[in-house]
């Protein structure tokens, strides 16, 4: 499925989010995005060429006989190409600015976005390059500046909406659902609603119950909307970049640790697949779906675990909405046990409706119950102590590894 939804048709491609023919799975090698004038790299996709104008990376391989010493390092994040060094945050700025640049309709709105540069410092800079006009400081009114970005983005605009915090955004819950969502069908195809909206979530170090929150179930049910998180600097670029040039409204997930995590990204400009998954480890005895913060625990746990002498592989989902279920598919083939492991809320997150999904389509190929991570049920308490307890820690993983391969 493209990348980038385009044309009157777009809001309705996103309706078959998790039924597909498993037994017509294939390895993952599919084309993904419009050609755009620039030269770009396109992540995550097959080799083929689609002219002079566009270079193509392979995807990592699915490497049936993975070594227990596989590198930890994500498969496919990086070219070989020379590169530049940034911090998460940078590259979210730096695929915004590009943007910018790129299309005049594209423009920021939100609380301190403006010469403050953003709770973050994810706009920093913008507003002196771009103007007041096209970089928006708003009043503290969620639902007034969301409801303003879609009608912003209804007449042509491509508004990138950055909420201080997730949690915030539940003011703007209307505007989102029954505006955001709904109006490509609601007005008969008559508006596209392209427009980004992004701001840091998950769990921090100590701030709180209402700072903690992740709402990604939340905003999951929202027929029409499609959801990302990123765990990169190499993704959270491609990703930003690739949702402001989509046609539909799109949901960009960011974890308030991971703003200092830092690697090196190519030079030259590539864009991610926003229906497509990461396949950070390929492995053999068990396949362990992830995103974002929760991908460096999954890690952290695999060292052990590969010294233990399983295999485990090692897939961020990335896509929220849809989930992309040919590479999932594909390695529950491979392995035949599947573990979840989210920062998510048990009842009603993202591994339950990851769950379903994998034992409607791939039942007959598992050899164990789906097991699912969750974050404990509870407000994130302020305790450090206590605040550890109702997130997933690696031990509990390592645990859950060696259970499902007994």
């Amino acid at each position: 499925m493209s990348a980038i939804l385009q044309g009157a048709g777009a809001a309705t491609a996103l309706s078959p989010f998790n039924s597909i023919d498993s037994n017509k799975l294939v390895a993952p090698s599919r084309s993904s995005l419009s050609v755009r004038s620039k030269r770009y790299i396109v992540a995550g996709s097959d080799s083929k060429s689609f002219g002079s104008s566009l270079i193509v990376r392979r995807s990592e391989p699915l490497i049936p006989n993975a070594v227990a010493a596989k590198a930890d390092t994500a498969a496919s994040s990086t070219s070989s190409k020379p590169g530049h060094e940034l911090l998460l945050f940078e590259a979210l700025q730096e695929g915004l600015e590009e943007e910018m640049d790129r299309d005049p309709h594209v423009c920021v709105m939100g609380e301190d976005v403006g010469h403050y540069g953003g709770s973050y410092k994810v706009t920093k800079g913008l507003a002196d390059k771009f103007g007041d006009l096209r970089v928006l400081d708003t009043p503290i009114c969620e639902n007034a500046f969301t409801g303003m970005g879609i009608g912003a983005a209804m007449t042509g605009l491509r508004p990138v909406i950055e909420g201080m915090n997730m949690g915030f955004l539940l003011l703007a819950f209307n505007q989102i659902s029954n505006n955001c969502g709904m109006l490509h069908y609601t007005s008969g195809g008559q508006f596209t609603i392209p427009v980004v909206i992004r701001g840091p979530g998950g769990v921090g170090r100590q701030l709180g119950a209402e700072h903690s929150q992740r709402l990604e179930s939340y905003f999951q049910s929202i027929p029409g909307i499609q959801m990302v998180a990123c765990s990169t600097p190499y993704n959270a670029k491609g990703l930003m970049k690739a949702a402001i040039r989509s046609e539909n409204p799109v949901i960009l997930f960011e974890h308030v640790l991971l703003y200092n995590l830092k690697e090196t990204i190519p030079d030259e400009e590539y864009i991610c697949n926003l229906e497509e998954a990461e396949m950070v480890r390929p492995g053999e005895h068990i396949t362990i779906l992830t995103y974002s913060r929760m991908r460096y625990h999954v890690m952290q746990a695999a060292k052990t675990l590969v010294n233990k002498g399983y295999d485990p592989e090692v897939i961020d989902i990335r896509s929220l909405k849809p989930f992309d279920l040919y590479t999932i598919g594909n390695s529950v083939k491979k392995t035949h046990r599947v573990l979840i492991v989210e920062e998510c809320m048990r009842t009603g997150g993202i591994g339950a409706s990851l769950t379903a999904a994998i034992n409607e389509n791939f039942h007959d190929f598992l050899d164990a119950p789906v097991m699912c991570l969750s974050s404990q049920d509870v407000p994130t308490p302020y305790a450090g102590t206590l605040e550890e307890w109702t997130v997933v820690q690696p031990a509990q993983i390592v645990t859950a590894v060696e259970q499902l391969c007994q």
